[in-house]
């Protein structure tokens, strides 16, 4: 028997959590709309599904990439969205009609990350090929990037943009690059990580970074000196989800200013959260 009908699958063991059913390959990355309304998947199977995160229904399924799409990014108006994969493109959507807009060429091996910059005209894509490229999205312009940024060593396997514009870019060569893009220069290394990097999240200040790899542990940075602060044992969801921090009626506490979002939406939906306090990672679910 293969896998049932798209839409959730009751779980008594795991009260509030949803599944959702893709059926053709396994899901190699997913991300949440900044407005948290919708969360896109991608798979072996060469598919982007666009759902809704409320009721989870699959909405539209984008094809398009000849090969297995590892990376997927939202515009911060929710109406665009960015993937990449192993056929080393990246594609720009419009998420309403499910319409490619535009192709961009130029890695040399797979695409693995994504993130669209604060301004929205502006996505820096990164790639086995060990570089992070910069594309223009403004209407006209060529489909080429306009600036590359080098010295990385391994695959550039996560990225994330500060509010104001920075970058950051976690490697399989186990460091961190916080990158000023406008002068393609490296602003400092974050260096700490014994396994490949995975994800990064800034701080709503941009005073600090949280990063994880391939290991238990998340660590936390002040982005000005380059020390790693804190690191955190990351627990079972089970558990975080015990020890979370909790607000009314035992419902989870709203992110305050000094939350670290590592992932999903402030807004709505499941999160993951790295309070002030450090005590705990709190685990969120619908």
């Amino acid at each position: 028997m293969g896998p049932g009908p798209l839409g959730p699958e009751p779980d008594s063991d795991r009260p509030g959590l949803k599944f959702y059913h893709i059926n053709l390959g396994p899901v190699r990355f997913c991300r949440f709309s900044p407005d948290g309304r919708l969360f896109a998947s991608t798979s072996c199977d060469r598919t982007i599904r666009l759902w809704d995160a409320a009721d989870a229904k699959c909405l539209q399924v984008l094809k398009g990439h000849q090969r297995s799409v590892e990376t997927v990014s939202f515009s911060h108006d929710s109406k665009q969205l960015a993937s990449g994969g192993w056929d080393k493109r990246v594609m720009l959507w419009e998420v309403q009609s499910g319409q490619v807009l535009r192709h961009f060429v130029g890695h040399r091996d797979s695409v693995q990350s994504s993130d669209f910059a604060p301004s929205s005209d502006c996505l820096a894509t990164g790639s086995w090929d060990s570089t992070i490229r910069m594309w223009d999205l403004r209407a006209g312009t060529p489909g080429i990037f306009h600036q590359k940024l080098e010295g990385q060593r391994g695959n550039i396997s996560c990225l994330c943009y500060s509010p104001s514009g920075l970058l950051a870019s976690g490697s399989w060569d186990k460091t961190i690059h916080i990158w000023k893009p406008s002068m393609r220069s490296v602003l400092i290394q974050l260096k700490g990580h014994i396994t490949w990097v995975k994800s990064i999240a800034f701080s709503p200040d941009e005073q600090q970074l949280a990063s994880a790899g391939y290991s238990h542990m998340v660590k936390v940075w002040d982005c000005n000196t380059g020390k790693c602060t804190e690191t955190l044992k990351v627990r079972s969801m089970a558990k975080a989800n015990k020890g979370a921090v909790e607000g009314p009626l035992g419902s989870p506490a709203t992110p305050g200013p000094n939350t670290m979002l590592l992932a999903g939406s402030s807004e709505r939906g499941p999160c993951l959260c790295l309070y002030a306090r450090r005590e705990t990672l709190s685990v969120w679910s619908c």
